[in-house]
């Protein structure tokens, strides 16, 4: 193989990597537990934040934070996984390049 046909397959696979890393950003991941649900995108923005009220109380605000941050760590945790699955096929070592 030339280097311009090895150039040209890196872009190729550039493209590709970059391709689906937009894929995931562009989705939006729920999680949901309990009272709480977070809603974020591939980017790890937070969306959205509920809380069912008909079954909250005040003195359980400390549970709900808690719920809160969990909800947000497995929603990240989803977010790469996804990623990581999009990109195995470049094979290893390629996530540490976005």
């Amino acid at each position: 193989m030339n280097m311009q046909a090895m150039m040209q397959q890196a872009e190729r696979m550039q493209k590709e990597i970059l391709n689906a890393k937009k894929e995931v950003e562009e989705k939006v991941f729920n999680v949901e537990k309990d009272i709480v649900k977070v809603e974020m995108n591939g980017k790890k923005e937070i969306l959205k934040v509920e809380i069912n009220k008909e079954n909250f109380e005040k003195e359980d605000i400390e549970i709900v934070e808690d719920l809160i941050l969990l909800l947000i760590n497995d929603c990240f945790k989803k977010i790469d996984m996804e990623l990581e699955q999009k990109l195995s096929k470049f094979g290893p070592g390629i996530k540490g390049l976005i």
